[in-house]
C-alpha cells in the first residue's frame, strides 16, 4: 500500500462539503480547491508508477497542490467565511508531511 495515496484519498474525501460552502462565496476557489484535489491524487498515481527524478517530479506537484489545498482553507478563514475544516486540517497536516519526506528522500530518485 502506498501510504501517501491512500492518506490523499482521506483528504479528498473531505473536501466535498468545503467545496460546497466556499462555492456560495466565491466560485473561483470552490474550482481551485476541486482541481487540487485532484491534482494531488492524480500526481502520487503517476508518480508511483514512474522512476528516477520521474518519479520525484511527481511527488514534488503533488506537494504543490498539497500546499494549494492549504492556501484555499486559509483563505476561506481569513476571509471569515465559514468553512468545517476541522476533519480535513490534520489529515492535511499528515498528508503535506509524508510528502515533504518523499520530495526529500534521496531514495525516490535511485529507483
Amino acid at each position: 500500500m502506498f501510504v501517501a495515496y491512500e492518506n490523499a484519498k482521506d483528504v479528498v474525501r473531505h473536501l466535498p462539503p468545503i467545496v460546497d460552502a466556499l462555492r456560495l462565496r466565491s466560485k473561483d476557489l470552490a474550482d481551485q480547491l476541486e482541481r487540487a484535489g485532484t491534482s494531488m491524487l492524480l500526481n502520487l498515481a503517476e508518480g508511483n508508477r514512474r522512476s528516477g527524478k520521474d518519479k520525484r517530479q511527481f511527488f514534488v506537484m503533488a506537494h504543490g497542490s498539497a500546499g494549494e489545498i492549504r492556501a484555499v482553507l486559509d483563505i476561506a478563514e481569513l476571509w471569515g467565511w465559514r468553512v468545517d475544516q476541522a476533519a480535513v486540517a490534520p489529515i492535511l497536516d499528515r498528508q503535506l508531511g509524508l510528502l515533504w519526506g518523499l520530495t526529500h528522500s534521496r531514495k525516490v530518485t535511485k529507483s
